[in-house]
């Protein structure tokens, strides 16, 4: 009788751990949803509604520029380790999580009373569009801080999985979504306002999304912007792991940097046929992706998925050299975008998983912040040197040299593979 009582423990207590696990993906996935949402409103969707109202050229090009706010977060992630918005005595995340969707709601409902015949319409926009990537960069830290901070690591690589699924998703809805929404029913006006709508339930929903208990921020301002990077760098592989995750996904941004001018003015597809399976099949396959890597990272090392996905995605920017090679169909597209998705995808997974387990928890927000923005050095400044590569050699050198360039990030796996596993 013991030994059935025992056991019905164990199952008790497993059917306890899963239903927490399932809580935790549910609101990971949610919160990378809400992550994903506004990137694209205050970038394509804003450019769409910009050139419908006849909005010059060169004005739409300085527009770009309300984005910076996602490259330099860093700078002002310390404030958001140092400090809180008390909802508890244990809420450390959940304050500032509630605050930044309930800001970027406001600033989403100015959108919709824009009103283009006031001579100052654009620097209206502008400021607004700036607010809305401050917002939204700044929830990214928070969000990524509480991730890292709430996710047991033997689900992390889920975790990662779908926080991809829910960003990926987002921006489709934020994206493709909205234009048809506003070219059918609200306009763009109304798009912001629906949007708005959308952002203020969030914050009201947040509410009921689980916190990490103990409370390790930093005791001082000067703590919270010395320590991390005093902290992170005092380990002895600190500069040859930053370097690997420069040059982890390098080679995918470089391939991808001008793969959609490719597919149009190298193998001849029309922007259509281009859309329909990037945005459609290729959708699915990096969702899949996402899921199905972080289903491995669950089962298999962190440093094995790491190796196996990299030279996965380096394989995959091959099949775009072979379409240069040949006279291509659409299943040759559509097969080499599901792959190049798929192992993207996964790559991605595994890649987040890193960062986050590379993060001190007293430091999450400030040190997944530097980070994440060294991760995106490769694909802001890849496109110059890709652009000149493609000038000067045509797409299959342009090809074999995005292969080239993912070899040394997978090459750096093996110099921080014990600093890794040891931290995992």
């Amino acid at each position: 009788m013991f030994v059935v009582d025992l056991f019905s423990m164990n199952v008790q207590k497993e059917l306890f751990v899963d239903r927490t696990n399932s809580k935790l993906l549910f609101f990971t996935t949610f919160l990378g949803f809400a992550s994903g949402l506004p990137l694209a409103l205050s970038a394509g969707t804003l450019q769409a509604w910009l050139t419908v109202e006849g909005v010059d050229l060169r004005v739409l090009g300085w527009l770009s520029l309300v984005g910076l706010p996602y490259t330099y977060k860093f700078f002002w992630a310390p404030l958001l380790d140092r400090y809180n918005i008390p909802l508890g005595p244990s809420s450390r995340r959940k304050g500032w999580l509630i605050f930044f969707l309930f800001a970027m709601s406001v600033t989403l409902f100015l959108f919709s009373f824009i009103n283009f015949s006031n001579k100052h319409a654009l620097v209206i926009i502008a400021i607004l569009a700036i607010l809305l990537a401050f917002f939204s960069s700044s929830f990214d830290v928070v969000f990524d801080a509480w991730r890292t901070e709430v996710l047991p690591k033997k689900i992390m690589g889920f975790g990662a999985g779908w926080s991809v699924i829910g960003y990926r998703v987002a921006m489709i809805t934020s994206g493709a979504l909205a234009l048809i929404i506003a070219e059918l029913y609200f306009g763009f006006s109304g798009v912001y306002f629906l949007f708005g709508c959308v952002m203020l339930f969030f914050a009201m929903f947040i509410s009921l999304c689980p916190e990490n208990e103990s409370n390790t921020a930093p005791k001082s301002l000067k703590e919270a912007f010395k320590e991390p990077f005093k902290e992170f760098f005092s380990r002895p592989s600190a500069i040859l792991i930053l370097v690997t995750i420069i040059l982890y996904k390098l080679g995918d941004a470089f391939a991808l940097s001008l793969s959609t001018a490719f597919l149009i003015r190298g193998a001849g597809f029309s922007p259509a046929e281009v859309g329909a399976v990037s945005k459609g099949v290729g959708l699915f396959a990096v969702l899949f992706g996402g899921l199905f890597g972080g289903w491995i990272l669950s089962k298999v090392s962190l440093f094995s998925c790491l190796l196996w996905f990299g030279i996965l995605q380096a394989i995959t920017n091959l099949g775009f050299w072979w379409l240069s090679i040949i006279a291509p169909n659409l299943t040759d597209m559509a097969m080499v975008i599901i792959l190049e998705n798929l192992s993207g995808g996964m790559g991605t997974a595994a890649f987040i998983a890193l960062l986050m387990v590379l993060c001190n928890k007293r430091y999450t927000a400030t040190q997944f912040a530097l980070l994440s923005a060294l991760a995106s050095v490769g694909r802001v400044f890849v496109g110059p040197l890709a652009g000149e590569i493609a000038f000067n050699f045509d797409w299959p050198i342009f090809f074999l040299v995005s292969f080239a360039v993912s070899i040394p990030g997978i090459l750096m796996l093996f110099i921080i593979r014990r600093p890794v596993e040891k931290i995992q």
